[in-house]
């Protein structure tokens, strides 16, 4: 599971303990730009307790484990229709016109007439993969926003959870995608995944295979992979930014 909320569980170990310095890790400033924004997208200091806001992004976005049945099983059964077009084109323009982008993140438009296609740049400032410049699409198709934008991962990664054709293990792109969530939901839950990669639902076994046994390793693999090597027998492109 995608711990996004184990940032919190650490601050309240923190104030429990009575602000002590003790062994616990302290979350990141990229860490906690990312609970602030994920907090943002679901009201934190909107009227609410935090604890309440951070029960709404657990029930809303429910950022676990990916469900390996395919796009193709989510959302079926959803017609075209002008209404749903209408409710796409809406939804979508209204949610590119409210993105709050992190600073390691940008989106350009190939036509700047469509913003229903796009692609997002992530530059990870820390974790494994530091100075690494990924680049994913977004296509905002007709079920949106009952059903989830499609995004593929255009970089070749070595990474847990994105596979070598692309595909994403996110289940917000999935099984539990809400129509309340937004593009900026996904633009966090994909930047998270850089923070912390996770090896316990993977779709590159072998990447979480080293993750789970061997961190160094992990790590110089993921250095030779973005500076452009083999990793086995993968090739993978340069990809520094």
């Amino acid at each position: 599971m995608i711990k996004l909320f184990s940032l919190k569980q650490q601050k309240k170990e923190e104030e429990s303990a009575g602000g002590t310095k003790g062994s616990s890790k302290k979350a990141s400033a990229a860490q906690l730009r990312i609970q602030k924004g994920i907090g943002r997208e679901m009201g934190v200091g909107a009227g609410g307790s935090e604890d309440k806001a951070w029960g709404r992004v657990m029930r809303e976005s429910g950022m676990g484990k990916c469900d390996h049945r395919g796009p193709g099983m989510v959302g079926r059964g959803c017609g075209v229709s002008e209404v749903r077009t209408e409710d796409r084109c809406r939804k979508g323009s209204r949610d590119i016109n409210e993105l709050n982008l992190p600073k390691t993140c940008d989106i350009s438009f190939s036509d700047p007439d469509d913003l229903l296609n796009f692609k997002l740049v992530i530059c990870p400032d820390e974790g494994f993969y530091k100075s690494g410049k990924f680049v994913f699409s977004f296509k905002v198709g007709q079920g949106y926003p009952h059903d989830p934008p499609k995004v593929k991962c255009e970089t070749m990664v070595y990474h847990p959870n994105i596979d070598l054709e692309g595909n994403v293990c996110l289940n917000i792109l999935r099984e539990d995608w809400k129509p309340v969530l937004t593009i900026n939901s996904i633009i966090y839950g994909l930047q998270y995944l850089f923070l912390e990669p996770n090896p316990e639902d993977p779709l590159n076994k072998e990447a979480a295979e080293v993750l789970q046994n061997n961190r160094r390793l992990f790590e110089q693999n993921v250095q030779r992979s973005m500076r452009g090597g083999y990793i086995g027998s993968t090739y993978f492109e340069r990809c520094l930014k």
